[in-house]
């Protein structure tokens, strides 16, 4: 951001004391007509807007700058200014009414237009002048910034701005704030004569209790757009907020005042009562909300931490459902992260997602598909369209994507255990991505990268090495969240996938210090309620409880559900024994949360443990929820297992 230095306009300071003299008796010709002022004939006392003949600099000081020197104009180069219109008459057409101003100001669309039919004009409100200047910034800056700082030498634009600093008592509200505004999109320094004129006197009309609700809002709207807002003058706005009447705000108003509240909650200040009126306002306007105040507001009900506004966030998420098509790439980042925070999850909004993702992947912005992949794989929602999509954009756009990014978008397909139609090109790509750039991505990353990789049966052996090297071990160490047993498990998984998927490999191995004697069990996984039903339909099945174990350790890092144990012609013998012992059946007991959302998919943490059982020897047994939810009683869930168990019996 580039600003207009603080030295711009300070003429008495600089000025030869002819030119000293001039601006004097100049300034006691100039009277600002603001709506504090009503004249009878506006042409008679208009506002000229000049500045003596005398160098005034405008220094951008900000990241992208450039440097100007500007001229200021000379007392001939005038613009009128009019603050108050109502009683205005016409003069030779050089005056126009506010209506037709701005009717013909959208009309227009370059700055250069603007500030050419600004020229033509011999009086105009502070209103419509400030209003200009807004239509301005909004042509002028982008993302990058100013598009055109020789705008900044135009003189009209000077002429603008020199008025609004001298005469900044005389404007009104609308006028002051507006001009504002714009002045600060149009990176003017904060601290130029200029900008501490402009807001010396919003602050003092702040004090005064002179704002309306739609002034404080602006106002603060133009203190967040400064890097270092002044905490002071927004807690003011906020305690003028709290003594009005929030019912009536416009929506605008609302997304202001959750903004501001954002900014002082971080300095420690506790607004709950505020929040609570907001909240219930809120509610009742979800419906008129635009797809950018929904995102904004979703966006600082997580950032002040309301969980309790169960009501309005699961509103704003179902409006949500109709903007996806219309939201910008940052916007949908706010309401994905919204979804997660607040632990939504609605099937038409991923159905939406669904029919906007594959149109727009080729201009969505990397970041805004790993959100999106973030939210499937947090959510275990497999949706093939998406996935498909994704896997397209990374084949093709994998070498301008960041290492964070490139696990982002591959990390799920592993998680939730999908292969797409392009997995050779998509794991192609990966591989030459890999063998450009593996030393640019964290540790951690990498690690999780490649696990993701063997869940699906993508073997990356020619990396290996390097992940069981003692130099990347320590590197792992040394970065939170360090060696701890989720990150030793994510190593002990890729030897022993190597160990039995890759035979054929040579390289290192990993030490036994880093291996984990057994691989964690979540408590979440496991299905209480369907274990218990098959436990019983065992018992019923197998008469006695000591021919089966349940929650089994391995010698080879898992735990099998439940265990039983045949002798070789096909006797079932007690759990305990160790001797004769010709087969071993793994019961996996599938609930609901070892399968992605909505789906008989398997996650590729269960696809790789019942894999890897089988290659050890284990004859798996896959008890899954959907074939067992709909047997009632306990005699149809024996003769189920039976079948299941000993299907040649």
């Amino acid at each position: 951001m580039a600003f207009i230095s603080r030295k711009s306009f300070q003429l008495y300071s600089s000025s030869t004391p002819a030119s000293r003299s001039a601006l004097m008796t100049l300034s006691r010709r100039l009277n600002f007509i603001s709506g504090q002022h009503k004249p009878q004939n506006c042409s008679s006392v208009a506002m000229r807007m000049m500045c003596v003949k005398d160098k005034s600099q405008y220094t951008f000081c900000r990241k992208k700058h450039v440097q100007l020197q500007m001229q200021s104009l000379s007392v001939n180069e005038a613009v009128h200014l009019c603050g108050d219109t109502r009683n205005c008459t016409k003069s030779n057409n050089v005056w126009m009414d506010e209506q037709l101003f701005f009717k013909r100001l959208n009309g227009l669309c370059t700055s250069k237009e603007i500030l050419y039919f600004l020229s033509s004009l011999e009086v105009m409100s502070d209103t419509m002048a400030s209003g200009a200047l807004q239509k301005i910034s909004e042509l002028e800056v982008d993302d990058n910034g100013l598009k055109n700082p020789a705008l900044l030498e135009n003189e009209v634009f000077r002429a603008l701005c020199f008025q609004f600093e001298f005469e900044s008592s005389n404007l009104s509200n609308t006028g002051l704030l507006n001009a504002l505004q714009a002045l600060i999109k149009l990176r003017i320094d904060p601290q130029s004569t200029l900008m501490t004129s402009l807001l010396s006197e919003s602050e003092e009309r702040l004090g005064r209790g002179q704002l309306t609700a739609e002034h404080l809002c602006a106002l603060g709207e133009s203190l967040l757009e400064l890097e270092s807002p002044s905490c002071a003058t927004l807690e003011q706005i906020v305690n003028h907020m709290q003594e009005r009447d929030i019912k009536s705000w416009s929506p605008r108003e609302v997304v202001m005042a959750y903004k501001i509240l954002e900014v002082t909650v971080r300095e420690g200040k506790q607004w709950q009562s505020l929040l609570n009126r907001l909240n219930s306002v809120t509610l009742g306007a979800v419906s008129q909300l635009s797809p950018n105040f929904v995102s904004v507001i979703l966006n600082s009900l997580v950032v002040l931490g309301q969980t309790r506004a169960v009501l309005l966030v699961t509103a704003l998420c179902k409006h949500s459902v109709q903007h996806v098509p219309y939201f910008t790439d940052h916007e949908l980042v706010n309401v994905l992260e919204a979804f997660l925070y607040f632990g939504q999850k609605m099937q038409n909004f991923t159905e939406a997602l669904e029919r906007h993702v594959p149109k727009s992947i080729h201009i969505m912005h990397p970041q805004t598909v790993s959100k999106v992949m973030q939210y499937c794989c947090k959510k275990m929602i497999l949706s093939k369209p998406i996935f498909d999509a994704v896997a397209e954009g990374f084949i093709s756009s994998a070498d301008r994507l960041t290492t964070d990014q490139i696990a982002a978008y591959i990390i799920p397909f592993g998680t939730l255990n999908y292969l797409p139609p392009s997995a050779s090109s998509l794991f192609g790509k990966l591989e030459t991505v890999l063998h450009t750039r593996l030393r640019h991505f964290q540790p951690h990353t990498l690690l999780n990268l490649l696990h993701s990789c063997v869940l699906i049966q993508r073997y990356p052996t020619n990396f290996l090495p390097k992940i069981f090297s003692p130099y990347f071990l320590q590197k792992l160490q040394a970065q939170p969240p360090g060696l701890n047993r989720v990150v030793m498990s994510q190593l002990t998984q890729l030897f022993l996938t190597v160990t039995l998927e890759c035979p054929f490999y040579e390289g290192p191995k990993l030490l036994s210090k880093y291996q984990v004697k057994a691989f964690p069990t979540p408590q979440s996984s496991l299905d209480v309620h369907l274990f218990k039903r098959v436990k019983t339909g065992l018992l019923d099945l197998l008469k006695k409880r000591i021919y089966f174990a349940s929650e089994v350790s391995t010698p080879y890092f898992y735990v099998v559900d439940i265990e039983i144990k045949l002798d070789e012609e096909g006797f079932v013998l007690p759990a305990a024994q160790l001797e004769e012992v010709h087969k071993r059946i793994a019961l996996c007991v599938d609930g609901q949360n070892r399968f992605c959302a909505h789906s008989h998919n398997l996650l590729g943490e269960e696809a790789i443990k019942q894999r890897h059982l089988q290659l050890l020897g284990y004859e798996v047994v896959q008890i899954p929820f959907f074939e067992i939810e709909s047997l009632q009683s306990t005699r149809k869930i024996a003769d189920y297992l039976h079948k299941k168990i000993f299907p040649c019996t």
